[in-house]
This record gives C-alpha cells, structure tokens and sequence, in this order.
C-alpha cells in the first residue's frame, strides 16, 4: 500500500545514529515521492504497481528530487510551525533523500512481486520473500521504537543539561 508508515521505523532508527546529519523530514517526503507511482497504479487498476521508481535508477533520480525540493520545503515547514531548529545542512537532506529511497526499493523489494530492483543492473528480484511479511514489519516497527525510545532519552538528556547549566 503506498504511503505505508512501516518505512518510517527504518528512518527514525536513522535519525536516532545520525543526528543533525540526517532528516527525518527529507526521509519522509522521499517515502511519499517514492510511492507516487503505485498510488498513481492502484488508481488506474494497473496489475504491476512498482515500475521505475522502485528500481536503482529511479530511486537515485528520487532522491535528487527529494534533496533538492526536501531541504527548502522542510525549512519552510519548521518556520512556519515556529519550530525551533538547527539550520537544515544540504548533507543531513541527501542523506534522508538517499537513504528513503534506496531503503524504500530494498523494503518493498522484500514484499512485492512486481518489483526489479536491481534494474539496469540486473532483471528478476531475488530479495522476494527473502523475510516473511510479519518479520519485516516487526522489524520496521521495532526500529521505529528503538529510534523513537533514543531519540526521547536524547531530548531528555538535553533538557536536564540546560536546566542544570
């Protein structure tokens, strides 16, 4: 299903090791552009849902999409919610943009048979079942607890930093 928030534990888990230098929100939006075209399918009827987009090359033309458009819009977004931050670096934007959509083929690669992810490299998709449904999203949800769980001791830890200053 497209826009699944199962993609989402993977890239808080991400925000969890990478800190400053990862956006969640970039990672997020990348998710969202990622899933444009089985959206786009499922409206259509169309039997195969994951074409281009979910292969090598259209996750590498994805994410540059997703830098590009991803940092500025996520700094509009926080200014608009007047939510303080740190400035937003290009690095911390290309990696949420890379990391969405290459982890996104590698995920869906694990579940849908319409996919071919190595395209051009390679035809077919070995990683097909390579996981049952139910371990993978368990793992998708355990990293987004595990993330989450870090991130929070994190802010706390913060917090009572500046207090006790």
């Amino acid at each position: 299903m497209p826009f699944t928030p199962f993609h989402l534990g993977p890239g808080a888990l991400c925000k969890a090791v990478g800190g400053r230098h990862f956006s969640f929100m970039v990672f997020g939006g990348a998710q969202v552009l990622m899933d444009i075209e089985p959206l786009i399918g499922l409206l259509r009827q169309q039997p195969a849902l994951h074409g281009l987009t979910h292969t090598l090359a259209g996750a590498l033309f994805i994410g540059i999409a997703a830098a590009l458009l991803g940092r500025p819009v996520s700094e509009w977004v926080l200014r608009l919610l007047s939510i303080d931050h740190a400035r937003l670096r290009w690095r911390a934007a290309v990696a949420g943009a890379f990391i969405g959509t290459y982890s996104h083929v590698m995920l869906d690669a694990l579940m849908h048979a319409d996919m071919r992810p190595w395209w051009p490299l390679a035809e077919g998709n070995a990683l097909l079942g390579a996981i049952p449904l139910g371990t993978l999203h368990l793992l998708c949800m355990g990293c987004g607890v595990l993330g989450a769980a870090c991130l929070a001791l994190r802010a706390r830890q913060r917090a009572r930093s500046r207090r006790d200053a």
